[in-house]
């Protein structure tokens, strides 16, 4: 169990009434299922009120239940395993509509991330990736995906973007020995972290580069090496990991960059549109006729 929410209880325990002794036993032994608990089910699974869970969640120092569960949540995420987070999501949904309680959890992803994202970070972040001489993308397992959709549009941005393969620790590294000090590294990672990537941040670091890390978390791994933190929810549904909010971020970053390199941009989608058209690369289109 995360050591500071160890102390908070440990320190708190002779104080604690005979309930919340009873909730602080049940959170030390089974935290990854109360993690996920409601206040009220954790009060009738330990045989106690929902209010006497409140007062517990308070008196070691949480403003309420549900920042103690959110405590607990970052703290377990990568830790869960695949059979696990399908019970989680089993538990989560119940009998509900699964296409509803997906949308609906996606929704707060987004908003929680709307507020508690840097617009600072954000925009220093788009700033230097915009003056960046050579632009590194990195995201290993499911983050793959939102590594290759950034590389797509920045590669129409710039000149010099690289994908970074992530088959091996020695391609990896082979991939960015050239890296340094006019360059940008944006890592790319969520629960369950690669260590491929905080590795390949952790040396894009020392190389002097701008490094860029994409996560869910302060205390992720890739925070440490990271000169621009961007901060982004994201969450387990069964197998599949719910990474509506870092598309967004990224989406949006895409934007800004797009903006700080705009007289560039305008340039090279006007060029693009022209090769397109000359070479049939989408199909028209046109309105049915009445």
């Amino acid at each position: 169990m995360n050591n500071l929410l160890t102390i908070r209880i440990q320190e708190k325990m002779n104080t604690f009434s005979k309930g919340q002794r009873l909730i602080a036993k049940y959170i030390s032994e089974h935290y990854d299922k109360v993690a996920f608990m409601t206040a009220s089910k954790l009060g009738a699974t330990v045989g106690v009120s929902e209010s006497t869970v409140v007062r517990f969640a308070m008196e070691i120092g949480y403003s309420g239940y549900p920042e103690l569960q959110k405590a607990m949540q970052e703290m377990i995420r990568n830790k869960l395993t695949s059979v696990q987070r399908m019970e989680v999501t089993a538990s989560r949904i119940g009998t509900n509509d699964i296409l509803d309680s997906i949308f609906m959890q996606d929704m707060d992803i987004i908003r929680r991330t709307m507020e508690e994202t840097s617009h600072e970070n954000f925009y220093r972040a788009a700033e230097a990736i915009s003056s960046g001489k050579k632009i590194y993308i990195l995201g290993a397992r499911s983050s793959l995906a939102l590594a290759t959709f950034l590389n797509y549009y920045l590669s129409l941005l710039f000149d010099q973007v690289v994908l970074v393969r992530c088959t091996s620790e020695a391609e990896i590294f082979e991939q960015m020995i050239r890296v340094d000090k006019q360059d940008v590294v944006i890592g790319i990672s969520f629960p369950r972290y690669s260590r491929k990537a905080v590795k390949a941040m952790g040396f894009a670091h020392k190389q002097g580069a701008k490094v860029v890390a994409i996560t869910d978390s302060a205390l992720s791994p890739l925070a440490e090496a990271s000169d621009f933190l961007l901060l982004a929810r994201s969450d387990i549904a069964s197998v599949v990991d719910s990474l509506c909010a870092p598309l967004s971020l990224i989406n949006a970053l895409i934007v800004a960059i797009g903006f700080y390199r705009r007289k560039e941009a305008e340039e090279i989608f006007t060029r693009l549109e022209n090769i397109w058209d000359e070479y049939g690369v989408y199909e028209k289109v046109d309105e049915k006729k009445e």
